[in-house]
């Protein structure tokens, strides 16, 4: 992927997990998986609501549905957190590594 193409990932993630309705669904995704009703009842949405949220986090990586009958079920999906995780892990090494150059100047004796 290159770096455009993993900036709108990231970009993904973060406007999917940045509404507190869809984090309140992946919470409850991370628990088991949930049909749409069942999604539906503890945040007292409409199943269209639900619908659209669901969406976003698909397009996110974060979830995925499937439908069988008339059952439409949803799962976690670790693409995205793997984006996500990525993105973090970029940015923690970026400062460890100024952190590390303060630490050694600091260290060094006065001249």
């Amino acid at each position: 992927m290159n770096v455009a193409g993993s900036q709108a990932q990231v970009d993904r993630v973060f406007h999917a997990l940045g509404d507190p309705t869809r984090r309140a669904i992946v919470e409850q995704l991370s628990e088991a998986p949930r049909s749409v009703s069942g999604l539906a009842g503890p945040l007292r949405i409409t199943l269209t609501a639900v619908a659209q949220h669901l969406q976003i986090l698909e397009d996110a990586g974060l979830v995925r549905t499937e439908k069988t009958g008339r059952v439409r079920t949803c799962r976690m999906e670790t693409a995205g957190l793997a984006v996500l995780e990525q993105w973090v892990g970029q940015r923690r090494t970026t400062l460890e590594r100024r952190l590390d150059r303060l630490g050694d100047f600091l260290a060094e004796p006065d001249q």
